[in-house]
């Protein structure tokens, strides 16, 4: 039953993923179309509206004019305002009202009040207002769409991560079955370069394992025979006989899965700045059109002038500019860090980069390359260079698939070194390589081997850092050696030296060991580190900085750090790492350059201030307008001409302030 349930399951997270990931894009569609539909409906609608006839000095009429004018305002209002009047049920069923509900409040306000002065009440419509608010509304809301397509596709590639199917052995028979299908007990088989099916215990063979994406260690991993191994990792160049211990929802990447639901579905749901400031203004209109309308009752006045009182007052309490002014200040941010390396997934989170107080690094391959290099080679011998070492090393390992024996090949390459012919060629196992170059022996081996022949480790081989050393012997002369490391990016430095200048306490959160996670953390000079992290661990480390009060960010690259960045208040991702880790962040640094974090709180900073002055903007002609609305302030009602003429005017001051922000980005 686990197992066909965790088979169900992943086509359910496959099929959810993959539609929620289709219906964003379907509903800029969506909005795009209702927008173009819009606008044709608004242009005879303003041609047929008294109110701008008489401002623009024109006169259009014909017998039944006003019904065409209701016809035409009653498509649009249920076609063109249908996401905000669907928006305002699901944000009050939320309890959370917001910029639909706002602009809900005010088409439903317009629409009811102009159709009853076609029916008979003594006003004046707004179906010019109406027209216009929802055209602008859903530009603005299509502009912003388009800008941050942030559908989340993270479990879907964390299932994808797993293999399809499996080598299932049977006696001496092997056949291929779904990893589904697979039950505990189960003998598999694992050829070389082939992903782990299920988490499991070598029963024969070993080879060399990239855990780096599972466990964040950077060094392949030796497993052999009675080794754990864990679903998901890549095996080396040798076969494994796997017996499988862990399948469905038991497994190792399940369990990770499982984190980084909790911590999406956890993850504060903080809302936009134009939706605090529209859920104001909400509760502004509603206030100010009740008090507008209940005042001038009391004072005797008519119910067709206080309920037009009323009407425009919350009518003009929803700004057309507010439409705007964040949608094309996110579309300008947006497009702009782009061009910088920085894609933004998440608005709030963006918006949100200027409180950052802590930062937590992962290690591997984000501030370090993740490549098992070569940090420095030596010669011991008078008569031989030390690119002479370096070469015979690597004629000695050009055959081997070991991580150490690639990374060494490839230092030898970038020095345009020639190479050996090597004859005899042997494998001294778990100890090194040997072989004959013009008739002598030569070998690269490791200190165990040195211990086991009694030849002491010379001084300059040792060091603080977290190297892995092999030793060049020409007969059993010492002649030389190359050290090996995960080494440190040349950007992290500067990166973490302008972060804590700004102000915020860095930390390294890595699953490497504690001699590595020591030496990069004093290289870099962090605050602190944590070392031979777990997922979980590095959930519950991003809580506990939460709970001290920081506001984290945490920067990462791999599987194994997808549940820190969903639960983390920014989640970061590398652009090199995986694509799990990318699809739960809500920002990518496409250059994989962590000096780019820099940049992002820089940015983040700039876009808030830019959205708070194109919202005072936006608000500040209602600030004014609303009063004169009311008719309390004797001489001074203001005419809808001169207020769609303001409205206008802030609308056209939001977008060009909008545009200044390209500046402030450079």
């Amino acid at each position: 039953m686990n197992e066909e349930k965790h088979e169900h399951e992943q086509h359910e997270n496959h099929h959810n993923n993959h539609s929620h990931h289709d219906h964003h894009a379907l509903m800029i569609e969506d909005f795009k179309r209702r927008f173009w539909i819009s606008l044709v409906l608004t242009l005879p609608i303003l041609v047929l509206s008294e109110m701008i006839q008489q401002w623009l000095g024109f006169a259009i009429s014909f017998e039944g004019d006003k019904y065409v004018l209701f016809g035409l305002s009653t498509i649009l209002f249920f076609y063109g305002g249908w996401p905000f009047l669907k928006g305002l049920f699901d944000e009050l069923r939320e309890q959370n009202p917001g910029m639909m509900t706002l602009i809900a409040v005010a088409i439903i306000v317009a629409y009811g009040y102009s159709s009853a002065v076609v029916f008979g009440l003594d006003g004046t419509d707004f179906y010019w207002e109406l027209a216009t608010l929802i055209v602008v509304m859903l530009l603005g809301h299509w502009i912003e769409m388009k800008s941050v397509m942030g559908a989340s596709r993270s479990l879907e590639l964390l299932v994808q991560l797993m293999p399809a199917e499996a080598h299932l052995m049977d006696g001496k028979d092997v056949k291929e079955v779904k990893v589904s299908e697979l039950k505990k007990g189960d003998r598999i088989l694992v050829k070389a370069n082939e992903k782990i099916p299920a988490d499991g215990v070598i029963e024969k063979g070993e080879s060399h394992l990239d855990e780096s994406m599972i466990s964040g260690e950077s060094k392949p991993v030796k497993r052999s025979k009675g080794d754990e191994v864990v679903g998901g990792s890549v095996n080396g160049n040798q076969s494994l006989e796997v017996k499988v211990q862990k399948t469905g929802e038991e497994s190792y990447l399940n369990k990770v899965i499982g984190l980084v639901k909790e911590a999406q579905s956890s993850k504060s749901k903080t809302q936009h700045l134009a939706d605090q400031a529209a859920k104001w203004l909400t509760f502004i209109a509603l206030g100010a059109g009740t008090t507008t309308l209940v005042v001038w009752l009391l004072m005797g006045k008519p119910w067709d002038y206080a309920l037009e009182r009323m009407v425009t007052v919350m009518v003009i309490s929803c700004p057309h500019a507010l439409g705007l002014a964040i949608p094309l200040v996110v579309a300008i941010s947006t497009s702009v860090s782009a061009g910088k390396g920085l894609l933004i997934r998440n608005r709030t989170a963006f918006e949100n980069a200027r409180k950052i107080t802590a930062m937590v690094f992962d290690k591997t391959g984000t501030l370090t390359e993740g490549n098992f290099g070569v940090s420095r080679y030596e010669s011991l011998s008078e008569s031989l260079s030390e690119k002479q070492v370096l070469a015979f090393a690597a004629s000695l390992e050009q055959g081997s698939e070991h991580p150490i024996a690639q990374g060494i090949v490839k230092k030898a390459k970038e020095e345009k070194l020639d190479l050996h012919e090597v004859n005899q060629f042997e494998g001294l196992t778990g100890k090194g390589v040997q072989g004959e170059v013009n008739g002598e022996s030569w070998k690269v081996v490791s200190p165990g081997y040195l211990d086991e022949k009694n030849i002491s480790l010379p001084e300059k081989s040792q060091s603080e850092k977290a190297e892995t050393i092999v030793f060049i012997l020409k007969g059993q002369d010492l002649v030389g050696f190359v050290a090996l490391a995960d080494t440190v990016r040349e950007d992290s430095l500067p990166a973490i030296k302008s972060l804590k200048e700004a102000g915020m306490k860095v930390f390294m959160a890595t699953g490497d060991n504690e001699k590595t996670a020591k030496a990069v953390s004093e290289e870099l000079g962090l605050d602190d580190y944590y070392s031979g992290v777990l997922p979980d661990e590095k959930v519950e480390l991003i809580k506990k900085l939460q709970k001290e009060g920081y506001f984290v960010a945490m920067t990462g690259d791999g599987v194994n750090d997808a549940p820190a960045l969903a639960q983390a208040n920014v989640g970061i991702a590398v652009g090199s790492g995986t694509d799990v880790a990318a699809e739960t962040a809500d920002i990518i640094l496409v250059n994989s350059n962590p000096k780019d974090i820099a940049q992002l709180v820089r940015f983040g900073t700039a876009t808030y201030k830019k959205m708070i002055q194109n919202l005072v903007w936006a608000t500040g002609y209602n600030a004014v307008a609303m009063p004169l609305a009311t008719g309390f302030i004797p001489g001074l009602l203001i005419n809808p001409a001169i207020g769609a003429i303001f409205m206008s005017l802030s609308t056209i001051i939001v977008a060009a302030n909008a545009q200044l922000l390209r500046k402030q980005m450079d």
